[in-house]
């Protein structure tokens, strides 16, 4: 029987490589070995591209603070590896893995690969821009405003994209008549939580902007929703199913990167605890929101849900998901009968048909 040569490639140059190894990991040991000729290519936070060495069946997968330096090897020709495969699995969070610069290179390279293609991999990574497509595909969110930070000062964008060069003092007080307290404040292109902070006045707002610009020049600022936080995972690329709700329980005051993966306090809800014509609301808007960033293949859809209004609004898209076991993606289509391996073999089926 032949084999697929499948090639997983984890790690990358983020702030989320740490995520990455443990996705990467967890993928390679629930690939079907019997269908899938598997080759790991890990890549360090340098940036350089390694494969690995020992016994597939040997890999571990691995926690969030786990090293995977040992047992690599140095690829000297990445176009030589990476034509060799028939399926490139990027299970690579964040810049580098997640926005389009990878899915570019396997364009150019004519190699099938898993999930969303460049525009929707760039446009879903980039919040400040999801915004605008959300609002054209007229799905509620939180009121906003984006910011660039440019040497020692801030260019703040109004809604028609007019620019203006202003101070922290002078962006903060424009925000601050803006929009209600509290805010968030995150980094553009940035995942897992990193990088963002809840402000409840000025003084933190302003803080919370110094900070976030220590990993994106692209700033968002969101008024705060009241409503449980869920999520939709969705699967395919012309006929678009969607999974159950989850529903995130942070243990603390907001989802940020420790309360993911560090504190064992946080809780998911798996189905969330929602009316079921709120839960139907969100799947067909969980689909809407992935076609209108043109998505291929996988995503996972964030929305606030208040139930006492029945309003819906989206957080944001996340078109490649976490991937380790634990993770809401493949937790969410568990629940409705598609195991683990299972969902890995549909992403790789419909990388093919892409």
């Amino acid at each position: 029987m032949h084999k697929l040569k499948v090639g997983v490639i984890f790690g990358g140059v983020s702030s989320e490589h740490n995520v990455s190894k443990v996705s990467g990991t967890s993928v390679i040991r629930n690939l079907n070995k019997e269908k899938y000729e598997i080759l790991p290519i890990y890549i360090d936070e340098k940036g350089n591209w390694y494969t690995y060495e020992k016994d597939i069946n040997e890999i571990k997968i691995l926690d969030i603070d786990s090293s995977i330096e040992e047992d690599l090897k140095p690829i000297s020709n990445i176009e030589y590896i990476l034509k060799s495969l028939d399926v490139a699995f990027p299970v690579l969070h964040g810049l580098g893995g997640e926005d389009g610069s990878i899915q570019g290179l396997f364009e150019l390279f004519n190699i099938p690969y898993v999930g969303c293609g460049i525009l929707a991999s760039s446009m879903g990574m980039d919040k400040a821009y999801t915004k605008i497509i959300f609002e054209k595909a007229g799905i509620k969110q939180a009121k906003y405003e984006y910011i660039r930070s440019f040497n020692d000062k801030y260019i703040y964008v109004d809604k028609e994209f007019n620019e203006e060069a202003v101070s922290i003092e002078g962006v903060v007080g424009k925000i601050d008549k803006n929009l209600k307290y509290p805010m968030f404040i995150k980094p553009s292109n940035s995942g897992s939580s990193v990088g963002i902070n809840k402000a409840n006045n000025i003084e933190e707002l302003k803080s919370a902007i110094e900070y976030a610009t220590k990993f994106d020049k692209k700033i968002l600022i969101e008024e705060g929703l009241v409503g449980k936080e869920v999520e939709c995972a969705v699967l395919g690329n012309e006929e678009v199913e969607a999974s159950c709700i989850g529903e995130i329980k942070p243990a603390e005051d907001f989802y940020t990167f420790d309360a993911k993966y560090k504190n064992q306090e946080s809780k998911v809800l798996i189905p969330a605890e929602l009316p079921e014509k709120m839960s139907e609301r969100i799947r067909r808007l969980a689909v809407k929101a992935f076609k209108a960033i043109d998505g291929k293949g996988l995503s996972r859809v964030d929305f606030f849900a208040n139930v006492e209004t029945n309003e819906i609004y989206i957080n944001e898209i996340n078109t490649l998901p976490g991937f380790t076991t634990i993770s809401m993606y493949p937790k969410l289509f568990e629940q409705v009968g598609i195991l683990y391996t299972e969902l890995l073999d549909k992403l790789i089926k419909l990388a093919l048909e892409k």
